[in-house]
């Protein structure tokens, strides 16, 4: 097998942790490169969550990767929760003291690797890692074939960025490595589509006939959710059946309103609970989805990569540059905490809004506990500030990143 390269960070996946990472550790000199099984045109045509906490702006903006989000982004001061025939809103601004920002993640991967081409990183696309090792050795070794060539990259460190079924997170041996799991009896079948948005704002809506959301990645384009069967078919849904059945579930002022029109895309996700402990194997550390996938209800996905990114860039950054190890040991600890915070968040708020069963006592149960949290300050403080994102700890120095 032949030595393709030395770099000091191998980075495996370019998605939005993949690309920021090297964005960030380029800007401190730290020599990247990024391997990519899939081609470049797949990776940036990828429909994913489209809400940024201010913390994930905030670091995207210390890349230099904010000018676009900044300009065609749109800011929401509030989010709304439909149930038992209303609907209430939670003031964000006022209980959180900050918005969300709604800008698709297929924006943020075309931002970061314009960047990362301007600063002219090694990305390799269409390559297949097959495994990391040497991980409690010298030096680690990422496996990979490109072009009908077995190749080795060696490195000081790797950064697992390849997602739930990546090489990463099975290069820890079992022994070590800890898994929890929570699959979900259900999916979202979601149709993004040129049509005038169903609000201004996000709905979520609890209603018998199951869970919707009304969402939007511009002024012009939606992006809109029903919750279906784990077993159902894309092919069973028609454009018009899909948007007969998410009127029949939001509130009726809504449904009045709801312009609809041909889907551009249309797939079913599978809802699950996920997280690896620890994050760090001697030089290996798992970012974003190799490590937790959460619900997309919360819209943790995009910004629990992003935070990992953060406190993993700033680890490496003292490491580097004053050989403080301090950053690279706490990284898993520091990560984890916030990532079960954030899993906490997405399971309640999927299990408060979406039909769990024909139980109509287990229904009754979700209007209280709806009721409670869109009625009181307590309740509202609560969903604005974990909607809005907890702050990111630097693992360095423990104060908030960036």
């Amino acid at each position: 097998m032949k030595i393709a390269a030395r770099t000091q960070v191998g980075i495996i996946g370019a998605g939005p942790s993949g690309l920021l990472l090297a964005r960030l550790l380029t800007q401190r000199g730290i020599d990247v490169v990024v391997l990519e099984r899939r081609s470049r045109d797949y990776v940036e045509g990828r429909i994913r969550a489209g809400v940024l906490e201010q913390g994930s702006a905030a670091v995207l903006d210390s890349a230099g990767a904010a000018e676009r989000m900044r300009t065609d982004g749109v800011e929401h001061d509030g989010v709304q929760i439909a149930f038992d025939g209303r609907i209430e809103r939670i003031d964000l601004q006022r209980y959180a003291r900050m918005p969300v920002i709604v800008y698709g993640q297929t924006e943020v991967t075309k931002d970061l690797y314009q960047l990362n081409r301007l600063d002219d990183i090694s990305i390799h696309y269409e390559v297949q890692a097959s495994g990391v090792t040497g991980l409690d050795e010298g030096a680690a070794r990422i496996h990979y074939q490109e072009a009908g060539r077995k190749l080795e990259l060696v490195c000081d460190f790797v950064a697992g960025c390849d997602g739930y079924h990546g090489v990463s997170r099975q290069s820890i041996p079992a022994d070590v490595l800890r898994t929890y799991e929570k699959t979900y009896p259900f999916g979202w079948l979601g149709v993004l589509s040129n049509t005038r948005p169903a609000s201004p704002e996000l709905i979520y809506t609890n209603h018998e006939r199951g869970f919707a959301l009304c969402s939007q990645r511009s002024a012009t384009v939606s992006r809109n959710y029903i919750q279906v069967a784990t077993d159902d078919s894309v092919e069973t849904w028609s454009d018009t059946a899909f948007w007969d059945e998410l009127r029949r579930r939001v509130p009726a002022e809504v449904a009045d309103t709801l312009q609809t029109g041909p889907s551009i895309e249309k797939s079913i996700a599978p809802l699950r609970s996920f997280i690896a402990e620890p994050l760090r194997y001697g030089r290996l550390f798992l970012v974003g989805d190799s490590g937790h996938i959460v619900p997309p209800t919360g819209a943790k996905g995009l910004n629990l990569a992003v935070s990992d990114t953060a406190m993993l860039a700033s680890a490496l950054k003292a490491y580097y540059a004053d050989g403080d190890a301090q950053g690279i040991d706490r990284y898993s600890t520091v990560a984890l905490k916030r990532v079960w915070q954030a899993q906490r968040f997405s399971w309640w708020f999927t299990m408060a809004t979406h039909r769990l069963a024909d139980s109509v006592f287990d229904q009754r149960m979700q209007i209280v506990d709806l009721d409670y949290f869109t009625g009181t300050e307590a309740g509202r403080t609560s969903i604005a500030e974990n909607y809005v994102g907890l702050p990111i700890e630097d693992p360095v120095t423990g104060h908030s990143l960036p």
